[in-house]
């Protein structure tokens, strides 16, 4: 199985170390800010959110900015990371006390949950720990005001939305608006895979961002040296195909497909069972319902299957995994809805996920379960076995579609794992092109001009790439039908302008070209034998020194995804997808159109002919394309005026 993604890392140890405060490098940049009334905290799986939240809250205590903590986790299986935790011994002024009356992750109806939550806020005990839905339900029932002097702090905050139906965004908002709370904000994944975003930008504009990449997170672990990202293409039924992918001397997690989607047989457990018999034979099922298999070679392995949701016996499943302290603990965890966010299992290897995921959140939560920082692996795997689009099949666009969103999130994933990089324009000739801080310097790149646009660059680009890689036109440009240039001047500005609508004109170009140069050289550069740094462009190699902004807007920066995973796959497969994604009618807009207008001309006085519709270059049948637009508009410009 060929990896679309490899990155290694340096395991300098820089991430899991602690000051002389019990404090995590992430930690410590968090509690800088930690005087902010609005807090928001971006860092990956394993970073030390909970704990980082821990110290924040216990100085607003102890320094009267609250009087009370509420943390909201998305589900009771995470209420566990913010258990009492002894802070003192390493450093820390205060310990973490959770009363146990006040701990509402357990089970439960939520209506003695609210009472107990009213309780809460009306006793001395500062601490409560309980479900977004509880904290909703409680909202509901004592209104925003009764929040004040309280932080409220929300784990895993992608699950908020600036959409006005979203109960949990409309809460913060009257948090924001109708109390004096404090709210910290806490995720490893700031986009969502509806492509709403998570606050509207006049109420994110109001928070102190703190952002720990996934980079420096996982270069600074001690035990973790690699990650491999990678598509394994299957024909019939996955679960015939599965054991080629499935490596069972490494820790995995295995996420089957969601029942509605082409890939599942429509009935869960049968699959788990087909999962199971293809492992080896079920010897005895134990005490906490872990279920015992043994190979053909003769080795036993533990799967837990989170996929039976008879509530009597998952609870007997995850009150084990809970307490799983290991590697021999657990081989295989087989698992549909559960298993993501906040799930803690640090000895998995390998995180295999049947289907594809539309939701770029949902990815990034599935391979960090694979990316914790353990003694028993060097290397994390993420692979993704997906179905060979058939183009016999009714379902084919379908597929080629899940195809582009697959190949979208790859290269998100890259740009997040990837180290991070710093762009500058280049006013000396004499300027280093690339120097090892990851300062990039860039002939023509316009310079930041305002604090907004500076903040954008600094800390939003990866939210911006992924609004920009979940638009269905930019999918369509991966295999090169549309000109570099429309993608780069004409396409992302718009998704910038949509995103960012109070950016002026100027502002908008400013953080496209620092984006498209971000998205171009985060792959491109490579270094010769002799240390000269080189771009790689359309198969040509670059001296760094010679890059400018004309010769990075000529490239297309999705194309090489597509020529990465397409050396993955069978020439059919290939040609099946290739022959869907040509018959896409890419809409064709007036500003595309007036754009080619000269290329068209340049192209008829050199050819000494119109482009044609049927040739084979894309470039070429776009410029027909554009010629036939142009004609039509013409026309009903005539038409109009007749």
């Amino acid at each position: 199985m060929n990896n679309i993604i490899d990155i290694r890392y340096q395991a300098t140890g820089k991430s899991t170390s602690v000051n002389e405060m019990g404090m995590r490098e992430m930690q410590a940049r968090a509690y800088k800010s930690r005087a902010a009334q609005y807090l928001l905290i971006k860092a990956p799986p394993a970073s030390g959110k909970s704990r980082a939240l821990m110290f924040i809250a216990l100085d607003k205590l102890k320094t009267r900015a609250v009087d009370k903590v509420i943390v909201a986790v998305p589900e009771r299986s995470i209420g566990k990371s913010f258990s009492t935790t002894d802070l003192k011994k390493k450093g820390f002024h205060s310990d973490w006390i959770l009363d146990p009356r006040y701990n509402l992750c357990m089970p439960g109806g939520e209506g003695g949950k609210i009472n107990v939550f009213q309780s809460f806020m009306k006793g001395d005990t500062q601490i409560l720990i309980c479900t977004h839905a509880t904290l909703r339900f409680a909202y509901d029932r004592i209104g925003a005001k009764a929040f004040d002097r309280c932080l409220v702090a929300i784990d895993e905050f992608h699950h908020v939305s600036a959409d006005y139906e979203s109960k949990l965004g409309e809460l913060v908002r009257s948090l924001m608006t109708e109390s004096n709370a404090h709210i910290i904000a806490m995720t490893g994944s700031y986009f969502r895979g509806d492509g709403i975003p998570v606050l509207l930008e006049e109420d994110e504009a109001q928070f102190v961002k703190v952002t720990y990449n996934y980079y420096e997170q996982l270069n600074g672990y001690q035990y973790l040296k690699s990650l491999g990202i990678g598509f394994h293409f299957y024909h019939g039924r996955y679960t015939d195909a599965i054991m080629q992918v499935l490596d069972t001397t490494k820790k995995t997690i295995i996420h089957i497909p969601n029942v509605n989607s082409g890939e599942s047989t429509k009935d869960k457990y049968i699959e788990v069972d087909a999962i199971i018999d293809a492992i080896g034979k079920i010897e005895f099922v134990d005490e906490n319902n872990i279920i015992h298999v043994k190979q053909p070679n003769g080795k036993m392995l533990k799967i837990a299957d989170l996929v039976n949701d008879a509530p009597a016996d998952r609870e007997k499943v995850v009150s084990f995994l809970r307490d799983v302290s290991a590697p021999d603990d657990i081989d295989i965890i087989i698992a549909l809805g559960m298993a993501k966010e906040g799930f803690d299992w640090p000895f998995c290897e390998h995180a295999l996920t049947i289907g594809y995921r539309g939701s770029l959140t949902e990815i990034i939560q599935i391979i960090g379960r694979c990316t914790r920082d353990s003694s028993n692996k060097t290397h994390a795997q993420f692979t993704n076995l997906v179905a060979e689009p058939d183009a016999e099949n009714e379902a084919v666009v379908e597929t080629v579609n899940n195809i582009l969103k697959a190949i979208s999130a790859s290269l998100l994933m890259e740009q997040v794992l990837a180290p991070v990089l710093t762009f500058k324009s280049k006013k000396n000739p004499d300027e280093d092109g690339y120097d090892d801080s990851g300062i990039v310097t860039v002939k023509g790149l316009k310079e930041p001009s305002t604090d907004r646009v500076k903040e954008i660059v600094s800390s939003d680009l990866t939210e911006l790439k992924a609004a920009i890689l979940q638009n269905p036109d930019i999918q369509k440009s991966f295999i090169g039908e549309v000109d570099p240039e429309i993608v780069n001047k004409i396409m992302i500005p718009k998704i910038i302008m949509t995103r960012y609508p109070d950016l002026q004109e100027e502002e908008v170009e400013e953080i496209r070209e620092h984006l498209v140069t971000d998205m171009v050289l985060r792959r491109g550069i490579t270094t010769d034998q002799s240390g000269v740094k080189f771009l790689q462009i359309n198969n040509k190699f670059i001296n760094i020194e010679e890059i400018n902004i004309d010769l990075i807007d000529s490239v297309n920066p999705f194309q090489q995804a597509f020529e990465v995973i397409s050396k993955t796959i069978t020439p059919k497969v290939l040609k099946s997808i290739q022959e869907c994604i040509s018959a896409f009618k890419v809409s064709m807009t007036d500003d595309e159109a007036i754009y080619l207008w000269p290329k068209i001309n340049d192209f008829v006085r050199s050819m000494r002919r119109k482009p044609s519709l049927d040739a084979l270059d894309p470039t070429e049948r776009r410029l027909a394309e554009a010629l036939v637009y142009l004609r039509q508009l013409k026309r009903g410009y005539k038409n109009g005026n007749e």
